[in-house]
């Protein structure tokens, strides 16, 4: 299995849920360098649902170009699914997506613990 390479910028994308920030990953690929330069020009807010009692999604309001594949997700991806949604995921679920990223700096309790109950507020920023 190939590793796919990481974003030149990507120290400079945060995310913050319910007013806790992180650090983002991001992959290298056409959906991540179009969300960089739409965040060049505002925040992004998301208002972000559970779904599956494992993930958080949420509309962008605008569409990212796709590379689904299979993967499975571990707590802190960040991934697009249908090109128009943002998943943050606080457990592990399998199906097609493009990945996006990776929360840096959270274990997976405390992302449980910040995204596990009810709706969220996700906002993407670059620093």
């Amino acid at each position: 299995m190939a590793v796919s390479s990481v974003y030149a910028e990507d120290d400079n994308v945060k995310i913050t849920v319910n007013n806790r920030t992180f650090d983002v990953e991001l992959e290298n690929n056409s959906a991540t360098a179009e969300l960089v330069k739409k965040l060049s020009e505002s925040n992004i807010t998301i208002d972000a649902k559970d779904y599956g009692n494992f993930e958080k999604v949420g509309d962008l309001g605008f569409s990212l170009p796709t590379s689904d594949e299979s993967i499975e997700t571990s707590p802190g991806d960040i991934v697009l699914y249908q090109s128009n949604q943002i998943s943050l995921f606080y457990e592990s679920h399998s199906w097609d997506y493009t990945k996006i990223g990776k929360i840096k700096n959270a274990t997976a309790e405390e992302l449980a613990e910040v995204l596990g109950s009810g709706d969220v507020e996700i906002v993407l920023s670059l620093k």
